[in-house]
């Protein structure tokens, strides 16, 4: 997951939830961001599962991980 706020820039893996590269944030906004993920994961993953749907949808299969 990519988190980006003005010149500032994470990137978080999600399983398990853990920072996988930062440029810019403070220690205290990566363990909030962390929390915020860890809390809404469930969501996350959901969105992100309908998001590959239509993609694979819009290119006319359904293509297997």
């Amino acid at each position: 997951m990519h988190v980006e706020s003005a010149e500032k820039y994470a990137k978080y893996w999600l399983d398990p939830v853990r920072l996988a590269e930062s440029y810019g944030f403070r220690s205290r906004e990566l363990k909030e961001i962390r929390e915020l993920i860890e809390q809404n994961e469930n969501l996350i993953r959901s969105k992100w599962d309908e998001h590959i749907a239509r993609h694979r949808q819009s290119q006319g299969g359904s293509q297997s991980d």
